[in-house]
């Protein structure tokens, strides 16, 4: 719940509309309840108050696709993969707060929040946020005026900050975001220079990360792929889910007592056009399945604000030797690779060498092939030795697949080099 209000914090009312802290955190459901003073304001202003027209609003508002719509993002089959996933998030966030809207007005209307302070007038600025037509009549016609009008535009204005600020996070509702005596208005400049990425370009993973970190922090920070902050790391959700299904460009908060000290996390080599690379022929060939691997994620130290971390994998068969892949790249090569559907590609045969698992866990730089398609088995192994492979491999025409639907040739690009595929057991990638 919002903080409690002490005997020095002033009382509600006038133009005070929450006891927000000078600076403090609040999950999504925390922070919509410390804006229902604002939606009490708005009923105890109207003369009648029509719950659907105002519930009707902000579905409209917080949806796609609608006139009214605060994010006119298009998801058709040509929208890009991190445009579908934002947009998705889009929607699924939206819904839950319109729902927690339309409880929270039913509620109100009957068990109104006290305003010793007096009532609510508050001056909110136009953020363009189209109204229906109903509620335009509702709020600005004899039944409504200037202060209803104010007042229900500082709180929608709030449901749509606190939507958009929610937007990178796969697990929203347990994030920490920051929270001042103005709501979420410090995340404006982020969210504009945020939404006007995704809305004209290709969004690049590191502003999503750069957006992300401003409304955990309110600042800030080095271009990565993710970042520590206060008891917690924020990291991209393959982490710790399964490579075939996880989202390429979402995030993931997770608690973590160690992440004491505020880091960027960062890919050890920035440009991996620039890594040398070893040609997958000039490996050892494969000996058969190569047995289960064990692998687990490091972070090094902080240096200047940045660190590095790794997916450590030891080869029990192998006297326990071990090999380390940047996460970076890992994480660079999950983005980029190409996911096999087998319903949209049956059953072919092709024409494809295999190559040994624990050699190119081992092998300098990144791993590639000049000599036809080659395939990886990695059946036998978990979701992150399937990820340290994948920070292996030069991330161009790499194919995920599960294994008991291998599909046809691999190469996925028509003038791109030959392909590499990985076979994944369909219980790992199954895996939650």
């Amino acid at each position: 719940m919002p903080p409690s209000r002490t005997s020095t914090t002033p009382a509600l009312g006038g133009s005070r509309w929450n006891t927000f802290p000078a600076t403090g955190t609040m999950t999504a459901r925390e922070f919509f309840t410390g804006t229902e003073p604002l939606l009490q304001g708005v009923i105890d202003a109207l003369r009648s108050v029509d719950r659907e027209i105002l519930g009707a609003q902000i579905h409209a508002t917080l949806g796609l696709g609608t006139r009214e719509t605060s994010l006119p993002l298009a998801l058709g089959p040509d929208a890009a993969p991190a445009t579908r996933e934002l947009g998705t998030q889009a929607e699924a966030i939206g819904r839950e707060i319109a729902s927690w809207a339309t409880a929270a007005l039913d509620r109100l209307l009957t068990h109104r929040i006290s305003l010793p302070a007096g009532p609510l007038v508050v001056r909110s600025h136009c953020y363009g946020h189209l109204l229906t037509h109903p509620a335009t009549d509702l709020l600005m016609g004899r039944r409504g005026g200037p202060v209803t009008m104010q007042l229900y535009n500082e709180w929608l204005h709030q449901m749509v900050l606190l939507r958009d600020a929610l937007l990178p996070f796969t697990n929203w509702q347990d994030v920490p975001l920051l929270v001042t005596p103005s709501g979420l208005r410090h995340t404006e400049p982020a969210r504009d220079r945020f939404l006007t990425e995704l809305l004209v370009r290709q969004i690049r993973h590191t502003s999503i990360v750069n957006f992300a970190r401003h409304t955990i922090t309110g600042s800030s920070g080095p271009d990565g792929y993710g970042f520590d902050h206060d008891g917690g790391t924020v990291l991209p959700a393959v982490v710790d889910a399964p490579p075939l299904t996880a989202p390429r460009h979402l995030l993931t908060w997770r608690p973590n007592p160690a992440a004491g000290e505020s880091a960027t996390y960062v890919a050890e080599v920035r440009d991996y056009y620039a890594a040398p690379r070893t040609l997958i022929e000039h490996l050892p060939p494969t000996t058969g399945t190569p047995g289960p691997i064990t692998a687990r994620i490091v972070a090094e130290p902080v240096v200047d604000g940045t660190r590095t971390a790794h997916v450590e994998v030891t080869h029990a068969a192998h006297n326990d030797a071990t090999a380390r892949v940047d996460l970076g790249q890992c994480l660079r090569g999950h983005r980029f690779a190409h996911r096999r559907d087998p319903a949209a590609h049956p059953e072919a045969p092709g024409d494809t060498r295999t190559a040994d698992t624990w050699a190119v866990l081992r092998a300098p730089g990144l791993v590639w092939t000049e000599g036809g398609d080659v395939t990886l088995d990695a059946t036998a192994q978990d979701n992150t030795v399937v990820l340290a492979l994948l920070g292996r491999l030069y991330p161009d025409n790499v194919v995920l697949r599960p294994a008991d639907r291998r599909a046809g040739p691999v190469t996925a690009a028509m003038n791109g080099p030959s392909g590499l595929a990985i076979d994944i057991r369909r219980e790992a990638h199954q895996e939650s």
